[in-house]
């Protein structure tokens, strides 16, 4: 057996354990290769004509693989923009309810 083969003998759950679509009935296991592959070659065709769109002197430069890795120290995504000393004030409120705490 090969390895894409024995990849999908056993699928991936997807949701949380219990819950996950395979074992609520809302996914066939059968169909989850084909399914996954329908998405892979979506997801490159519609890459390859998004390049295509692009500019030549940008087409040139997407077409080089990004392989710096991420930095350790990055920020998570956000919704809204971060309240500007917010960690200092639940610091000090941790602080002082611990200093409660130890009163007692």
């Amino acid at each position: 057996m090969n390895k894409m083969k024995k990849e999908f003998a056993n699928p991936w759950p997807i949701g949380p354990p219990g819950l996950d679509l395979i074992s609520l009935g809302l996914v066939d296991v059968e169909k989850l290769p084909k399914q996954r592959q329908a998405a892979e070659t979506t997801l490159l065709r519609l890459k390859k004509e998004a390049i295509e769109a692009l500019p030549e002197d940008l087409k040139a430069a997407a077409l080089v693989p990004d392989l710096t890795p991420f930095p350790v120290n990055r920020f998570m995504a956000t919704l809204t923009p971060p309240i500007e000393g917010y960690i200092e004030k639940v610091n000090e409120a941790a602080k002082k309810s611990s200093a409660k705490e130890k009163l007692r």
